[in-house]
């Protein structure tokens, strides 16, 4: 009777543990993709702008022909590369998209006369905005995934997340000299957006 009892009370407490590991693991995973949509919305409100920059510069700078080519194509690659939703394929081609950005203002920069257009200045004031919540929202996702990815390497729930078949998250990487917001000087010094702290993953 003694040991029928010992091995119910094992049975019910592997039963326990395994749910709330099964639950901490969904969590984890659920906080994870709820990070990555937030990235997602910037990145998309990003897209959203660059049409209209484009357009802004090519009224003073039309010749920029190859630019204006490089910025548009960088745009189409960045939202295809979404339309996957893996961060190891996102981060590449936004860093492509951020590169040809700054020639995009490179060139904006030769011309002084920009600092009259509001709409273009206001563009450029919202795509600096957009940056700083990327950069919230990707510190938050890849601390989300660092967790999530910890959990399921973690034994037991390792054993737990092999016979789910759950698997590990990419980061979503930047490159430490594209992180900072394309900015269009006009004679005062060039201001980059500092990146925020992030929240904790919770």
């Amino acid at each position: 009777m003694v040991v029928l009892i010992v091995v119910l009370v094992i049975v019910v407490v592997l039963v326990i543990g395994g749910v709330l590991a099964y639950n901490g693991l969904v969590r984890r995973r659920n906080r994870t993709q709820e990070a990555w949509s937030e990235i997602d919305v910037e990145l998309r409100r990003r897209h959203d702008l660059i049409p209209n920059l484009v357009e802004s510069v090519r009224g003073y700078a039309a010749h920029e022909r190859e630019t204006f080519e490089a910025v548009t194509a960088a745009r189409a690659g960045a939202i295809t590369a979404g339309a996957s939703g893996d961060p190891a394929k996102v981060g590449p081609a936004e860093n492509l998209l951020t590169q040809s950005l700054r020639s995009l203002f490179a060139v904006a920069e030769n011309y002084p006369q920009l600092r009259a257009v509001e709409s273009f200045l206001q563009l450029q004031e919202q795509l600096t905005a957009t940056e700083d919540k990327l950069e919230y929202a990707r510190r938050y996702y890849n601390t989300s995934a660092r967790d999530y990815n910890i959990s399921l390497q973690t034994f037991p729930r390792s054993l737990l997340a092999g016979a789910l078949h759950l698997s590990s998250v990419a980061f979503f990487e930047a490159g430490e000299d594209e992180r900072a917001v394309p900015a269009v000087d006009f004679g005062s010094p060039v201001a980059t957006a500092g990146p925020p702290s992030p929240p904790p993953a919770g």
